[in-house]
């Protein structure tokens, strides 16, 4: 009896390990899948007018995920995003529209500065006042947004305000790739770097893998949680950025929601919104099935109303997921230590 319940404890554990290990190995089945289906149902899918297409509308959401998932891995999370996003383009489109000579390099400079100054103060209220993540941000994202309005004036910034060296920015290529798949792939490959191969990156992942341990043996928890929040606004600053070089426009209204997309793209990519796990490949593969879904509904004459609860429920199922496998792991672990 005792061999059959240890047989069937290992056998519980392996089962539960082999589900951590090939979830993004289920993504890439599932992005697999969902291509041939679309295919089959509209020819111009895999075209590569609508492959270029596809990876140009997901580029600003990969950026943005990168620091989603840097707030979620410390147990955080920031709904404000949106708003920066629209507060930097609308900054950097008055700007360029007062200025049209200013090269666009200082622009994104100005862009990123604007969001991590954001990032900071958001940052400072969830680490040094203690103000729950989802409080502190929700208040910054009507701040900024009201901000935006305010800078503003309620008007716009259009297309014939900005010279072509900034729209340039964000539609052009290099190499036959749309500049901001480039960008993306430049930070994805910063971010890999750092995430997993520099010592704040690895202390993002123990703050929240466990906080009151992290206090226990003097990591600078309240330093890092500062530092992600930092880093957030930074890239939703870019973002922001190039948001209004790619549409042109830059409006008040500009990314409304769009957080929760972020959110969502991390969340199919397996980043744990409790904190502490996740790593850059799930997220690319997140990243791409909401980039792949949001290119594909349309194409397939998928009602708008059917495209957000599709969308809900993609959310939904994801977030249960990971509830099942983090439980499966808690447990598996609980396991190997009484074995």
């Amino acid at each position: 009896m005792g061999v059959y319940v240890n047989d069937k404890i290992k056998f519980l554990t392996n089962k539960a390990w082999e589900l951590s290990k090939f979830r993004e190995l289920g993504l890439v089945f599932i992005i697999i899948i969902l291509a041939i289906v679309v295919q089959s149902r509209n020819s111009e899918f895999l075209t590569p007018r609508n492959i270029d297409n596809l990876f140009t509308n997901t580029a600003i959401l990969a950026i943005l995920s990168v620091g989603m998932m840097m707030v979620l891995l410390t147990g955080g999370i920031d709904l404000s995003i949106g708003s920066i996003v629209a507060f930097s383009g609308m900054v950097v489109g008055i700007t360029v529209k007062n200025f049209p000579d200013i090269p666009p390099a200082i622009l994104v400079a100005q862009g990123a500065l604007i969001g991590a100054a954001i990032g900071l103060v958001t940052g400072t209220l969830v680490a040094r006042f203690s103000i729950l993540p989802i409080i502190a941000t929700l208040g910054m994202m009507h701040i900024v947004r009201g901000l935006t309005f305010i800078v503003s004036g309620g008007a716009w910034v259009s297309a014939h305000q900005m010279p072509d060296s900034f729209k340039d920015m964000a539609q052009n290529t290099f190499l036959g790739i749309n500049n901001l798949v480039v960008i993306a792939i430049v930070i994805f490959i910063i971010f890999t770097i750092f995430i997993n191969f520099t010592r704040t990156g690895r202390r993002i992942y123990a703050v929240g893998s466990n906080r009151d341990a992290a206090d226990i043996i003097g990591l600078p928890r309240k330093r890092i949680v500062t530092l992600v929040y930092a880093l957030m606004g930074l890239l939703a600053g870019i973002g922001g950025v190039l948001w209004v070089s790619l549409f042109a426009s830059a409006q008040g209204d500009t990314a409304t929601g769009y957080e929760i997309f972020v959110i969502a793209s991390c969340v199919l990519g397996g980043v744990a919104v409790s904190g502490g796990r996740g790593n850059v490949f799930g997220l690319l593969l997140g990243v791409l099935l909401f980039g792949l879904l949001a290119n594909a509904l349309p194409l397939i004459h998928v009602s708008p109303f059917w495209q957000q609860a599709i969308m809900g429920f993609v959310i939904l199922f994801a977030i249960i997921m990971n509830v099942l496998i983090k439980r499966n792991n808690d447990r598996a672990n609980l396991r190997r230590r009484v074995i």
